[in-house]
């Protein structure tokens, strides 16, 4: 299949899409073909450029803001989704399908949890709020207006089969989505919807920034892949795009590692 014609006619939302891995993954599956909704929850300039790179490349999105892990959330993204859909929809002279979606990609996510002896209230329950609780309504919300054949994505980590603990709240959010990714994929099946879990390892975003800190820092990192080097957000989109597209038909309810086989 032609990857650039992949996803054409397809509609999707990518949550925390306006840096890093999410921006990766808007911009590959607009590569793809599919008009997608670039969600930001703070950081609107960030999610802008993502959509001006796509539409610069010939690709069709709009921003989708909305704070995730408050009161309401779920509701909020797709309130402002539905919006920009209409919107585009207008400026391409189309009648877009009223909240019509085949994709969504749950990468939005916070970290800093630090070890369990440091461990705060506050800090968890944010973690729980915007990893967990908020992708699990994000669905509720989602499932409704997902065509049948429709694609669920959940970025997941290393860390929730791996022990770091140095991130163990982190890494119980995670768990929690990958559940969430099994419970789904069984109910879902009648519908043709796939679910499936990504679980990124070491890769170049600003989350982890502070472990490449110094030349030594990186390298001990790098070294932690069988390939002796960092993941770029690209070699996460690719794998995504994948389970986005009709040759991943008969893929779901799967954890698929995606950390260049680090620590193995």
């Amino acid at each position: 299949m032609d990857s650039h014609r992949a996803l054409t006619g397809k509609v999707a939302l990518v949550t925390g899409a306006a840096r890093g891995i999410g921006r990766a993954i808007a911009v590959r599956l607009a590569h793809d073909g599919a008009l997608v909704g670039v969600h930001y929850g703070h950081s609107e300039a960030a999610a802008l450029d993502t959509v001006a790179e796509i539409r610069k490349n010939g690709g069709r999105a709009f921003p989708v803001g909305a704070e995730l892990g408050v009161p309401g959330d779920a509701a909020a993204v797709f309130e402002a989704f539905d919006a920009g859909l209409r919107e585009e929809g207008s400026e391409a002279g189309e009648v877009t399908e009223g909240g019509a979606l085949d994709i969504l990609v749950n990468n939005a996510g916070v970290s800093g949890s630090g070890p369990v002896g440091r461990a705060v209230p506050e800090v968890f329950d944010r973690m729980m709020a915007v990893n967990a609780k908020a992708p699990y309504f994000l669905v509720q919300q989602a499932l409704p207006r997902m065509r049948d054949g429709g694609r669920i994505v959940n970025v997941s980590s290393l860390a929730s089969r791996h022990a770091f603990p140095e991130s163990v709240a982190y890494a119980m959010s995670k768990g929690a989505l990958d559940t969430l990714t099994l419970c789904l994929a069984k109910e879902l099946g009648g519908r043709g919807i796939t679910v499936n879990t990504v679980a990124p390892g070491f890769v170049e975003t600003d989350m982890n920034a502070r472990r490449r800190a110094t030349p030594e820092a990186r390298d001990a990192l790098a070294a932690r892949s069988v390939f002796g080097r960092i993941g770029m957000p690209s070699d996460v989109a690719d794998v995504v795009a994948f389970l986005a597209s009709d040759d991943a038909r008969w893929v779901t309810g799967q954890y698929l590692d995606v950390s260049g086989g680090t620590d193995l």
